[in-house]
């Protein structure tokens, strides 16, 4: 009887993100350790908005690297995945490239997105309405899967590729799949995270009339400020993390600095609601079970937990609850947080960069405290950090992505 070969091992080599808190992931946690925020009030009343504070990254993109038959092409969401592709494949490969190391065929790229390029759509329909010409790219602009391209072509990654596009946990899913396409052998390297851009009024009206959004008008630390009893709705924010995938033997066989190790990924759905979380949680429990169970860890070994935390009445009280489902006793003895206080909700980015979040944890040995977590929700009874940033071991974490539509999406990061 032939055995088969046990799963391959699959670490991170590099990482990148940009959002309104900063330009770089480096950057992004030193602006969290320092208690900042990436998001200020900004008054859209005129258009019928009625959240008021929101993220956007003021700065002028540097899209130098980028040729202009590539950048041209791209809506600003795709700008930001480029941005953070190409800041995780230099810290994964310096001067040199995947295909200096890797089959191009055997390298892949799986970058996801919301909403992806709604912005530049409605801009180009708009034109179209009034002059009967739109924008010969607007095609492009309306590709979820556009940033995805982008990176095959200019990285030369012609190996397995794919867009999920699954709102909320989309950042959290596209790593978890370029985990599985490389465990599973069919790649040895890949690119994946999430982007997301919407600063439309239409856009930001078309979530605002969700009310989903906060309600807070003046004062910011009651913006986002997940698990507390003030909560009223999540900032809408903009960004993109990005990860290099790479799997373990190769990696250590070229010399890579090894960040941190994909040890488990869970994906289960809700079929309920678009919007609410199931009452029954029982997809949330499945999709931390399936993660842990697939990395060999226990409740026990966990050390951080990088909670969705979106600051809404529904969503903070039910992924408690799923926590303490999943995890039993031992949920009320593991530090968690929800990063989403400093950052605002990066939607498609969200799930990405939170994992990024909790490969700095593992670097420094350090968790973030819940921003602007006040007043508790005695219904939220965990130990969501509010009295700051708190030095720790921290050696196996669990980040966690829930979604519009249902999505439910879990990843173990532990260190390499």
């Amino acid at each position: 009887m032939k055995n088969n070969p046990p799963p391959r091992r699959v670490v991170v080599t590099g990482y990148g993100a940009i959002t309104p808190l900063a330009l770089t992931a480096s950057e992004n946690w030193e602006a969290i350790m320092a208690n900042q925020l990436g998001y200020r009030l900004i008054d859209k009343r005129q258009a019928g908005i009625k959240s008021r504070f929101f993220g956007v990254i003021d700065e002028k993109l540097d899209l130098r690297f980028l040729p202009a038959v590539i950048r041209r092409r791209l809506p600003r969401f795709a700008h930001l995945a480029m941005i953070a592709a190409c800041e995780a494949m230099q810290m994964a490969f310096g001067d040199k490239t995947a295909n200096d190391y890797y089959a191009s065929l055997r390298s892949g790229v799986v970058v996801g997105t919301g909403w992806g390029g709604i912005d530049e759509t409605l801009a180009s329909h708009e034109q179209y309405q009034s002059s009967g010409v739109g924008s010969p790219f607007a095609c492009f602009y309306s590709m979820p899967s556009i940033a995805t391209a982008a990176c095959s072509q200019l990285w030369g990654l012609r190996g397995y590729q794919n867009s999920p596009v699954a709102a909320c946990a989309t950042g959290t899913m596209a790593i978890g799949e370029a985990f599985e396409i490389i465990r599973s052998g069919r790649a040895d390297m890949m690119l994946s995270g999430g982007a997301e851009s919407l600063r439309s009024d239409s856009a930001i009206w078309n979530i605002d009339v969700l009310q989903a959004l906060t309600r807070e008008e003046h004062d910011i630390t009651k913006a986002s400020c997940p698990f507390s009893l003030d909560r009223s709705g999540f900032v809408l924010s903009e960004g993109a993390a990005i990860v290099c995938l790479e799997e373990r033997e190769s990696a250590i066989s070229r010399g890579a600095i090894i960040l941190g190790e994909i040890k488990g990924y869970g994906n289960f759905s809700d079929a309920v609601d678009f919007t609410a979380p199931a009452e029954d949680k029982l997809a949330r429990v499945k999709t931390i079970h399936a993660a842990l169970a697939q990395s060999g860890l226990q409740a026990a070994d966990l050390d951080y937990i990088n909670a969705h935390g979106t600051s809404t009445q529904l969503n903070d009280r039910n992924e408690t609850e799923a926590i303490i489902m999943a995890l039993g006793e031992q949920a009320h003895t593991i530090s968690i947080s929800s990063t989403k206080s400093y950052s605002g909700h990066l939607i498609g980015a969200a799930g990405s960069f939170e994992a990024i979040i909790c490969l700095k944890a593992i670097e420094h040995q350090r968790v973030p405290a819940t921003c602007n977590l006040h007043l508790p929700d005695p219904q939220c009874a965990l130990d969501f950090i509010a009295e700051g940033h708190r030095y720790q071991p921290v050696e196996n974490t669990l980040n966690l992505s829930f979604g519009f539509g249902g999505a439910n999406a879990a990843l173990v990061i532990g260190r390499g």
